[in-house]
């Protein structure tokens, strides 16, 4: 049985801010938190379904606030940055409340609403007042044990006015549980103005006593460092309380320098302490909070991944589990496989996070010409090497690597890789439509030792595979694999797909065809170049949601048009649109997107994959008249140049992949899940760990 209970629940871009209430241990009374969830990890408050240890902020609300005036009147901005920045926001209230036995005074800044976020130790509050204790001990462990949020201390803290000491010393009394630490307008030295000393003297007895609840007081008597790059703080320069010597930043600056603790205090000009204040530079703190959680996070992924010893391995066959597509239109099977030491030119890796990609599906569903069974589908992942054959110098044992169906050879020799105008590097095409290694063998055999084939130089639907040097694309360490796997096709098709292949300009008018995985990246990465116009059009509207938070201007529902809708599109925009892309690998829709392109000059990208046999059409006069169609393969990237720098963008912040992420599964056997998710329509992409 639960320890909670949900009171309400509202969707918030794309993610959900909750309500939640629970009986405190710390307060001996019910209390309420609110706490927003990115779309990714919202199954692990609503459905029960535990994913990822998600990295949270916790915000601490000022005098007379409860746990909802922050998400009321900043939750706007702060949770859309959050949806961004892949974090949870947890708001807890401030002082115990809702039971007629907590004791209150007739005053704003003492009592219910102002419980300073100290453990009351004078009546009448030592029995409810522990707010101390509920914010750094009771509600994390409530939070990692019910939601897995925050696990392994991976969480930071903010807050403002009175939150915002809270913060601050919260912080700095447990440095090893905390992150980082901002603040807005925070009361920097309560035990040397008159808030703190009306707490102080009530909570706690004394003044004296408020001393190890003072951020300027513990840094002043700090020896060590803090363990926090920075502490950042925003004050308004028309702040009341500041005026009245309620909150003497200066008192704490000065103190931190003594320290060697470095204090980032931003005096915002004309800015109150209200509301208003906070909602201007929230986004400022999220990022701040988030840039530190993700190096955390990395840091500890790192750390786990650098525990492999793979020198058991080394050299001799591994025997494991692999989902085996036997035929087409079957389920994949649970096998156990043994999979052959890397030859020369060759990395052997182990599997560990799978992206099931339509293109899987499409082969595995019997369209496409050059599958072969029995076969191990699977071409977005992450990986870690295992071991490498003879030769090999790009990558060594213990690397993160993305396969890439693409290779890149990079020889001087090959016209294609020398080439600004292609990806198409030709080195191991022809073993690799044939679903063989280029040395024309397989590394794959089932338990009777016959062998199974490979599917586009990746066969990641294994724990271990064998890829060429050529196809493996290093990587940062710092990126969780099982984000970095998104980049092995769909998000990377459809950023390059705009960037590369089409070059799309900065005010461009844009039409996408296909809300998927792809489409939406392609939606993503025109944002990014700065088109003005970005129409999203499919025949699923639940879609369009997505669609108009990743950077749509316009969503078109094909299927409610009584006119062709490249028709409709015209009439919108009267010449057409500058770009146009295709994510449906449906032929009719192909011929929609290249006549909507605009007169003159626009261009048509063909990104989605159509089935065997299946052909294009067209007027030519459509092409007479100034229109380009094109298609594109793995967005046009240079996959070992490239990919990594893709990864990058995305540990800086700068190219965010959450929102693709919509299920997961634990372990290879559930492939076949992730399989059945795709086909349920509401799957952007589902990623199997391993």
């Amino acid at each position: 049985m639960a320890n909670y209970t949900i009171l309400s629940h509202n969707r918030v871009g794309a993610g959900t801010y909750f309500r939640i209430s629970h009986q405190s241990s710390s307060t001996k009374t019910p209390m309420t938190f609110g706490l927003f969830v990115p779309s990714r990890f919202v199954g692990n408050v609503e459905g029960g379904e535990k994913k990822d240890n998600v990295p949270v902020m916790y915000w601490l609300s000022g005098l007379t606030c409860d746990d909802t005036n922050f998400a009321q009147k900043a939750g706007g901005k702060a949770f859309i940055a959050a949806e961004k920045e892949g974090i949870a926001i947890v708001m807890p209230d401030t002082s115990p409340r809702g039971d007629p036995s907590i004791p209150n005074v007739d005053s704003y800044d003492l009592g219910i609403g102002a419980g300073f976020y100290v453990n009351a130790t004078q009546e009448p509050y030592s029995t409810h007042y522990h707010m101390y204790s509920y914010v750094t001990e009771e509600l994390p462990a409530l939070l990692e044990s019910e939601f897995s949020i925050g696990k392994d201390c991976l969480r930071s803290i903010s807050g403002h006015s009175m939150g915002g000491h809270g913060a601050i010393t919260i912080a700095l009394k447990n440095s090893s549980s905390w992150v980082s630490v901002s603040a807005f307008s925070p009361i920097c030295n309560p035990t040397a103005c008159p808030w703190g000393d009306k707490a102080f003297k009530a909570y706690l007895g004394s003044v004296e006593a408020g001393r190890a609840h003072d951020a300027t007081c513990l840094l002043a008597e700090k020896t060590g460092s803090t363990g926090y790059d920075d502490i950042l703080i925003d004050q308004g320069n028309s702040d009341e309380f500041l005026a009245q010597k309620q909150l003497l930043p200066e008192n704490l600056v000065e103190a931190a320098k003594k320290a060697g603790q470095k204090v980032t205090l931003n005096m915002r000009d004309g800015f109150d302490h209200s509301y208003y204040f906070i909602a201007t530079f929230i986004e400022n703190h999220v990022a701040f909070h988030g840039q530190r959680l993700r190096k955390r996070q990395s840091e500890m992924l790192m750390l786990a991944s650098s525990s492999y010893d793979f020198s058991s391995t080394t050299g001799k066959p591994i025997q494991c589990n692999a989902m085996v597509a036997r035929g087409p239109k079957q389920p994949l099977t649970l096998e156990t496989i043994t999979v052959d030491p890397p030859k020369a030119g060759e990395v052997r890796v182990k599997v560990m996070a799978n992206a099931l990609c339509h293109t899987d599906v499409y082969t595995l569903d019997g369209h496409d010409p050059e599958g072969l069974f029995p076969c191990i589908l699977g071409h977005e992942a992450g990986c870690i090497v295992e071991s490498v054959g003879d030769g090999v110098l790009s990558v060594k044992p213990g690397d993160h690597v993305i396969p890439c169906y693409t290779p890149q050879c990079a020889l001087p020799s090959c016209i294609f890789c020398q080439s600004p105008k292609t990806n198409l590097c030709p080195q191991i095409r022809g073993t690799q439509g044939q679903g063989i290694m280029p040395d024309g063998t397989v590394r794959f055999h089932d338990k009777d030792g016959k062998p199974i084939y490979h599917f586009m130089g990746c066969s990641t639907m294994a724990e271990y595979t064998v890829l060429a040097e050529i196809s493996c694309a290093k990587i940062s360490k710092e990126l969780p694999l099982e984000k970095a796997c998104l980049f092995g096709c769909g998000v990377s098709t459809g950023l390059g797909a705009v960037w590369n292949t089409c070059k799309v300009e900065t005010g461009s008018s844009v039409a996408v065809f296909g809300l998927g995985a792809v489409g939406l990246a392609v939606i993503q990465g025109a944002k990014m170049a700065g088109a003005s116009q970005i129409i999203a059009v499919d025949i699923n509207p639940e879609k369009f949601a997505s669609a108009v938070e990743l950077g749509a201007t316009e969503v078109v529902d094909s299927s409610k048009l009584d006119k062709p809708v490249q028709a409709h599109i015209v009439e919108m925009t009267k010449w057409g649109v500058d770009y146009t892309f295709d994510c449906t690998g449906n032929v009719s829709v192909m011929r929609a997107a290249l006549e909507c392109a605009h007169r003159g000059w626009g261009t048509s990208c063909v990104i989605g994959v159509a089935a065997s046999g299946h052909e294009i059409s067209t007027r030519p006069f459509q092409l007479v008249t100034g229109r380009t169609w094109k298609g594109t393969a793995f967005g046009g990237f240079k996959s070992r140049r490239d990919v990594p720098q893709l990864v990058q963008k995305c540990i800086d912040g700068t190219l965010p992949v959450d929102h693709f992420i919509t299920h997961t599964f634990d372990g290879v056997q559930h492939t076949n899940a992730a399989i059945d998710a795709l086909h349920g329509g509401k799957c952007l992409r589902a990623v199997v760990r391993y």
